[in-house]
């Protein structure tokens, strides 16, 4: 159910039939996926559907025995690792755990997306251009948190600090991000704002994100396109709209038979 590969400049995240292992683990079984700039595209699976292992082969983290992944043109598998680091400055990482330094305000945690763009020196003493500091607040404010700008991060809410790392990716001036279940620890309002934050950006500013979720209620409502993973496979890969009941059972089964009664009962209340 994969779209057809169109190897048009357009398309800022490829993967052509990626297959990845583990020992005698399939991880990833020829999986071939586009993302297009201004695209929030949710990969939706249970645990060990091969979800991780994507993402860690578009950051060149895993390299995939068979396939090939491709980040605004340039072949992750096969760069150097010299230009494979200056490939991940395009690449924005957003965690479930967000990765703020507690003890450090939101704007110098910002300033952490200029890291790539910046001589070794400058960033030991912290002596970022104010060009820099203007875009970490101009990046705080479209997160909402200018106000908090020079608050240690420790101090803020969880759904605050995923706002500072996605003001962070920003800063970074990242065109692919990766969200790595970036509101499986937030209450429900926080995740409706931070998704919201998200798929705004990517909107506005013609971001790809790759964003992965449990929650399959979020997915619908805050993706462009549903990709569902089983066993390393793709299974589903379409509009939210196509995310009914078979479907579903489809992603989350295993062998033909169904979850248990109380996750199945969920997922088919959602549909």
């Amino acid at each position: 159910m994969s779209p057809s590969l169109d190897p048009v400049a357009s398309n800022t995240l490829v993967l052509q039939d990626v297959s990845k292992t583990y020992g005698e683990t399939v991880a990833l079984a020829k999986v071939s996926l586009v993302v297009r700039p201004g695209e929030l595209v949710v990969l939706l699976g249970p645990s060990g559907a091969g979800k991780s292992t994507i993402f860690r082969c578009i950051t060149g983290l895993a390299k995939p025995e068979e396939g090939s992944v491709e980040v605004l043109g340039q072949s992750i598998t096969v760069l150097p690792p010299a230009k494979l680091r200056l490939a991940r400055r395009d690449i924005g990482l957003i965690f479930q755990q967000f990765n703020l330094i507690g003890r450090l305000s939101a704007i110098k945690n910002v300033l952490a997306g200029r890291l790539g763009y910046v001589p070794a020196w400058r960033v030991i003493l912290r002596l970022f251009h104010t060009r820099d500091r203007q875009l970490a607040l101009a990046n705080l404010d479209r997160v909402g948190l200018l106000h908090q700008a020079y608050q240690r991060a420790n101090s803020l809410s969880g759904g605050q600090q995923q706002r500072v790392a996605i003001a962070r990716v920003l800063t970074q001036e990242s065109r692919v991000v990766l969200a790595d279940e970036p509101v499986s620890s937030l209450d429900p309002e926080a995740s409706e704002t931070v998704l919201g934050i998200l798929r705004g950006v990517c909107h506005e500013r013609g971001i790809a994100v790759l964003c992965s979720l449990h929650q399959v209620d979020l997915a619908r409502r805050y993706a462009d396109r549903i990709v569902g993973l089983r066993d390393g496979r793709i299974v589903y890969d379409g509009p939210t709209e196509g995310l009914q009941a078979e479907t579903l059972d489809l992603i989350y089964r295993r062998n033909g038979a169904k979850e248990n009664e109380t996750e199945d009962s969920r997922l088919r209340v959602s549909a």
